[in-house]
């Protein structure tokens, strides 16, 4: 059984949410999404579990991998559901442990909103 969520920022070959932040002004839907995800980020605990998915080798990690952040289990699976919900992570469990990816076109979004427009 697949616990899989489906980002709704991005699909893999889909074109940013977002333009960058120097093109124009971001509509209020644009705003409230990726107010989300930089909300989701604001906090350190959940930016230490962000980076360790997306530097984990191989593209996705085991809970059990990543959970040594100085807060205890239950607060770390609180902060993995913030980032799911964000959209920021998606989850798929597999026997007794969830596994954990950031789609490279979250991140690649993430930094043409913030790079200068060509």
């Amino acid at each position: 059984m697949s616990n899989t969520r489906s980002l709704p920022v991005l699909e893999p070959g889909v074109v940013p949410c977002c333009p960058p932040l120097t093109e124009r002004p971001l509509s209020a839907e644009e705003a409230e999404r990726t107010a989300k995800m930089f909300k989701a980020l604001g906090d350190p605990v959940r930016l230490r579990l962000f980076s360790a998915v997306a530097s984990h080798e191989g593209g996705e990690a085991c809970v059990c991998d990543i959970s040594d952040v100085g807060v205890s289990q239950p607060t770390v699976s609180h902060h993995l559901k913030k980032l799911r919900e964000a959209g920021l992570l998606t989850s798929e469990r597999r026997g007794t442990w969830v596994y954990y990816r950031v789609e490279p076109s979250v991140l690649a979004a993430m930094g043409q909103l913030l790079s200068a427009a060509a």
